[in-house]
């Protein structure tokens, strides 16, 4: 069985090992112990305040071999991004240039650096080890975070977006950073990747050019990873849209990797989920079906996948799942279906 929980300190080691394994261009884990650390002391704090106020924390949570113990993979949310330091994109828009003398009539694509998410609430931090990309792992770690949210919506924003790690090629070399941002950085993209993982954003704004860029102008391979996402994430950027999420035309201004976008109402895994009271049984029923199920808490929350039956009113759990979403009889839990067919 696998479990979505908090993540807690002593996951340090794992947590570097996924970030030094993920790569350049997966900002929101930078390869440094001391930073990693402040991240996951931040994210046990915030998960243990009983207040809801929204902040710039992030709950950082991981996905547990409940056999072995070993970390397969992590995710997170971040109820407001851009409250302590400027959150930026570049918006893909259109401009018009006309002349009825001369009967010239052209529309070209711009990039025009924007805040325009600032508050929102973002998915961020998922990452699976390749070793799990199998039996429904990538499902519960990407979507846990929908019922942690529906249980705890107070905590976050209506608006809810995903950033998508960009194009990069075997070399780890992003068209867009080489065609654009390189020429105003006047350094490598592993560089401004880790200072942004780091915190440090404060030169986005003193070197970032502040007027409209004509897309039309940069070379050719740079234009053609504008909203493109890497091989890795397109199965996260898939599910997402199965969701709900949608690309509002704002790309990263590093990679030029795409956002995605959704309200909460229209979230199809938080807008069916639903509440139920538990009672524990020995006996599967029969004709169950794949659903998530999670427990209620914050800083105790427990996610995981599972064949059930739910009635309207309650689900029957074997004690074993019962004991690893640490639930009781009677106690209350949050589940939704998951479009996935039961397997012999």
């Amino acid at each position: 069985m696998f479990i979505i929980r908090p993540i807690a300190e002593k996951d340090l080691d794992a947590l570097y090992g996924i970030a030094v394994e993920s790569g350049p261009g997966f900002t929101s884990l930078p390869d440094n112990r001391e930073l990693l650390a402040e991240k996951i002391a931040a994210s046990v704090a915030a998960l243990e305040r009983a207040e809801t106020h929204r902040g710039s924390e992030t709950y950082l949570f991981v996905l547990e071999d409940c056999t072995t113990g070993a970390v397969a993979g992590t995710c997170g949310i971040a109820p407001a991004v851009g409250l302590d330091a400027p959150f930026y994109h570049y918006h893909v828009g259109t401009l018009v240039h006309s002349s009825r003398e001369l009967g010239v009539y052209n529309e070209f694509k711009t990039l025009n650096l924007c805040n325009d998410y600032t508050g929102s609430t973002e998915l961020c931090t998922l990452f699976l080890r390749p070793d799990y990309r199998q039996d429904g792992n990538g499902t519960l770690l990407s979507k846990s975070r929908f019922l942690f949210i529906a249980e705890h919506s107070q905590r976050f924003s209506e608006r809810v977006i995903a950033e998508m790690r960009g194009f990069t090629d075997e070399h780890h070399t992003n068209p867009f950073w080489e065609g654009l941002g390189r020429h105003f950085f006047s350094m490598d993209y592993d560089r401004a990747d880790y200072l942004t993982g780091a915190g440090n954003k404060v030169f986005i704004a003193e070197l970032m050019p502040k007027h409209s860029i004509y897309i039309h102008l940069l070379p050719e391979d740079a234009q053609a990873v504008i909203g493109r996402v890497h091989p890795n994430t397109e199965p996260a950027c898939r599910m997402l849209e199965a969701e709900g999420f949608r690309f509002e035309n704002y790309v990263d201004i590093f990679d030029a990797g795409p956002t995605l976008a959704a309200r909460q109402s229209d979230i199809r895994a938080i807008g069916q989920s639903r509440r139920v009271r538990v009672t524990i049984e020995t006996n599967q029923a029969e004709d169950a079906s794949y659903h998530l199920i999670a427990n209620t808490s914050t800083s105790e929350f427990r996610c995981t996948m599972a064949l059930l039956k739910p009635s309207r009113q309650q689900v029957g759990l074997s004690p074993a799942l019962a004991d690893a979403l640490r639930v009781g009889d009677g106690d209350r839990v949050r589940l939704v279906a998951l479009k996935r067919r039961v397997q012999s």
